[in-house]
């Protein structure tokens, strides 16, 4: 492997577990900012994933993100949702790992892919819905939609930060993951 090759692989691993943890906060948001991204030249993705770049499946991903978010805004609904999206995130952080790593070999994009896109997702998830679950219990769940505003605008930053400056991502992913597995412990301690 020449060194650009091994850099482009160790760019597109941190791009895809910046997307992943990004999935981690909410499932569609990275999935519709992956969609834009590679249509608008930041990704090429392998042609198995060219469905990302179609029109449809950005409009679709587009509203599945509007109604994801305002769901979130319900105090009940939101604890309700994360029984369908915890296993969601960590599908869509294997995808979306795996997409990032675009033409690497496909042994090793599926390793990485499941293995830290789909772990990074779910260890975010696990995270916000212990967060949530304080938030529910500290508030009768009536900070939970600003505790969804916060997740909503970290899968943005994270997303955003994923395509554009993938190694810094890789950098804050880290950091995200610490702090959210610190309030973890500190409430279940």
């Amino acid at each position: 492997m020449s060194d650009l090759a091994g850099f482009e692989l160790i760019v597109g691993l941190a791009a895809g577990i910046g997307l992943a943890a990004a999935s981690g906060f909410r499932v569609f948001v990275p999935l519709f900012g992956a969609s834009v991204a590679a249509r608008l030249g930041y990704f090429e993705p392998d042609p198995s994933f060219a469905w990302v770049t179609s029109p449809v499946a950005t409009v679709v991903l587009g509203a599945a993100v509007v109604a994801e978010l305002g769901a979130y805004l319900v105090p009940w609904l939101d604890n309700a949702l994360d029984t369908v999206a915890t296993p969601a995130a960590v599908v869509a952080g294997t995808v979306l790992a795996a997409f990032a790593l675009g033409d690497a070999p496909e042994v090793l994009q599926w390793v990485l892919a499941v293995v830290a896109g789909g772990g990074t997702a779910g260890v975010v998830q696990a995270g916000t819905v212990a967060v949530r679950a304080g938030s529910l219990v500290s508030t009768g769940g009536l900070g939970n939609p600003l505790v969804a505003l916060a997740e909503a605008l970290l899968s943005v930053v994270v997303t955003v930060l994923a395509v554009v400056v993938p190694l810094l991502a890789l950098v804050a992913v880290p950091v995200v993951v610490v702090v959210l597995l610190r309030r973890r412990k500190a409430r279940t301690a």
